[in-house]
């Protein structure tokens, strides 16, 4: 059973020094575990940690992507210059092993035509296999029409989008996630829950501004579990005549939205999963280096899940390569 994680990431120098050099403002929660002690070192390492840390995990394949927030809090002309730069360190990496690793892009998204332009180049011309995106461009909403041209470029592609948690804007850390000393409030606005509300509202946002209306062939994907929303699915499903939408919003999760664990090895959450999207909208992520399944942890969840062999294959792995077959390059 080949094993492929969608949600594996890295990070490189360059991209480091840009996001040190923000202004506080503009400065993600994650600089820190992604800049300092043992996560900093296996982000910016594509050689023997990796794969150790792979094959302890079970993993046969780490579908790479660059760490939140990417490159979306940067000013317009560093975030163009680091995607070019960033997808080609990548694309360099998957020449090293492509038995072992694949990719998806980093988008400018600061200046969207840019960043359209890049997902072509990066799918037509590096093999990489979509793109990663994080719910806001500082301030903006990642569904606002300024930013739809990437929708129409990953549509005309049929390349896959990740939708990554950032963290929540910092007034809405102020009003929801502080007041426990800075560690707790960190935590609690990031891992905690506040990545998992903040990245949720951005895919009801994405469905409710008509992005996958207008783009019907338009696929994304959502790790950990679908960031809250799937559980509530029957509740949000009355928003779907107010907004306009063609159909409900529990049927986009069905047709447009793959779900990802993120390395959430629930066997609770995988069944509400495949009760409500299906299994054939299940992928696999481990969330590297931020999660550490247990050994052997990705290979034992997928064997001990109650699946049969042909779902359990699809989840592994199945699903992923009939989404990647169908790209146009």
């Amino acid at each position: 059973m080949k094993i492929i994680g969608l949600e594996e990431h890295f990070v490189t120098r360059g991209v480091v020094d840009a996001w040190c050099a923000l202004e506080p403002e503009w400065q993600d929660l994650s600089l820190t575990p992604s800049t300092r002690g043992d996560s900093a070192r296996r982000l910016a390492d594509f050689g023997d940690e990796r794969l150790a840390a792979m094959a302890k995990a079970g993993l046969d394949v780490q579908v790479l992507s660059l760490s939140t927030p990417g490159v979306q809090n940067l000013i317009p002309a560093d975030a163009v210059a680091l995607q070019t730069a960033t997808n080609d360190t990548l694309a360099e990496a998957i020449r090293a092993r492509p038995d072992r690793f694949q990719g998806l892009a980093t988008l400018a998204t600061p200046r969207p035509a840019a960043a359209a332009a890049e997902l072509e180049r990066a799918v037509t011309e590096l093999g990489l296999n979509g793109a990663m995106l994080f719910g806001r461009t500082r301030d903006r909403n990642m569904d606002e029409p300024e930013f739809w041209p990437i929708y129409e470029a990953a549509a005309a592609l049929k390349a896959p989008l990740h939708l990554h948690p950032q963290s929540p804007p910092a007034a809405v850390r102020g009003a929801y996630y502080s007041g426990y000393g800075p560690r707790v409030d960190a935590a609690l606005a990031t891992h905690g829950i506040g990545w998992h509300y903040d990245s949720g509202v951005q895919v009801l946002r994405l469905i409710l501004s008509g992005v996958f209306d207008r783009f019907p062939d338009l696929q994304v994907i959502v790790g950990h579990w679908g960031e809250m929303v799937l559980f509530y699915l029957d509740r949000i499903d009355s928003l779907n005549e107010l907004a306009e939408l063609r159909r409900p919003v529990s049927d986009y999760f069905r047709t447009n939205i793959f779900l990802a664990p993120s390395g959430i090895l629930s066997r609770r959450y995988l069944r509400w999963a495949t009760e409500v999207a299906g299994v054939d909208r299940i992928l696999f992520s481990t969330d590297y280096p931020f999660v550490a399944p247990p050994p052997g942890g990705a290979r034992a969840f997928l064997a001990e899940a109650g699946l049969s062999d042909a779902d359990r294959l699809k989840i592994a792995s199945g699903n992923w390569d009939r989404l990647c077959a169908s790209i146009r390059r």
